[in-house]
């Protein structure tokens, strides 16, 4: 996420942040839920293997989506005697859980894919299944709309990854709705080909969503960018002659901050202390809700 979207939030709205990220997955469920219906009934009368690929997609969704919600809540939970750091990595092992679900409907996919392209069984009662996919992607196009509004405010990386594999959705129903027009003009194995490279995007969103989740149970470091943000943040109280060791990560939502503040070693015990304090605050302006830990090093003023 860009600059933009990190100053967006501020200490004042942390209540509102996590409203948002629960309404989030409350919506989320709610329209896989309606879309599971829907494409159950459509399924049933067209024999379609794109549209059941779309369909096995949305009990993945429910599933997915559904874990969501209980990471969100989860990650959410306070700092506690037993999770100093808060339980803001719940989210990651959402994310995890998402590409294992995800990953498997695409093999399930293949299979019944390459099922109809050896039995060249034709779908049938088009028409209702391209209602039924229009009304798909309205549906699954405003859930991403307001995902990507609560993912402006919080950065939630399950919001993230449910938003991303909604994106998928997007695409699986438009070449749902294009397999469905060239069959009704006669091109039958339009159906389960372009079902087979719904399969393969979505086993890609797969991959790039248990990446990210992997890299963040790992602790990986905050991008460059941000790294230099940082820095510079601590570097604009002139007092601050330097810094090094520094050390980032992310908890769900939050920040991990570690660095060394190299001060003239002239200085009072107290003065340092309040010089490194104020170097917190404006760090925590930027990044709100941050766990910081700043250690002094005395260096020459010279």
């Amino acid at each position: 996420m860009g600059d933009n979207a990190r100053m967006t939030t501020s200490p004042l709205n942390t209540d509102h942040r996590e409203r948002l990220m629960k309404r989030a997955g409350v919506a989320a469920v709610t329209v896989a839920m309606i879309l599971i219906i829907i494409k159950l009934v459509a399924w049933e009368m067209t024999d379609s293997v794109s549209l059941l690929a779309s369909l096995i997609d949305s009990f993945l969704d429910v599933l997915a989506s559904g874990l969501n919600l209980i990471a969100i809540r989860y990650a959410l939970i306070p700092p506690d005697d037993d999770h100093r750091w808060g339980h803001g990595k719940a989210e990651a092992v959402s994310g995890l859980a998402q590409a294992a679900f995800i990953g498997g409907s695409s093999l399930f996919l293949f299979l019944q894919a390459g099922k109809h392209l050896i039995e060249g069984t034709p779908p049938t009662e088009l028409g209702v299944g391209l209602w039924v996919m229009g009304i798909s992607l309205l549906l699954t196009l405003c859930l991403v709309l307001y995902q990507r509004h609560v993912l402006r405010q919080t950065e939630s990386m399950a919001i993230a990854a449910d938003s991303l594999h909604y994106v998928t959705d997007i695409l699986t129903n438009l070449a749902v709705i294009l397999a469905l027009s060239l069959a009704s003009i006669g091109w039958a194995m339009a159906d389960p080909i372009l079902a087979i490279l719904i399969g393969l995007y979505i086993l890609r969103a797969s991959m790039l969503i248990g990446r990210k989740a992997f890299h963040h149970l790992m602790d990986q470091e905050l991008p460059d960018e941000e790294r230099e943000n940082i820095e510079a943040v601590a570097l604009k109280d002139s007092r601050v002659l330097g810094i090094h060791g520094l050390k980032t990560r992310r908890s769900g939502p939050r920040y991990v901050i570690q660095m060394h503040l190299e001060l003239d070693g002239g200085l009072s015990l107290q003065d340092a202390h309040v010089i490194a304090d104020q170097v917190e605050d404006n760090i925590r302006e930027a990044y709100p809700g941050a766990d910081i830990i700043t250690h002094q090093d005395p260096v020459s003023s010279a």
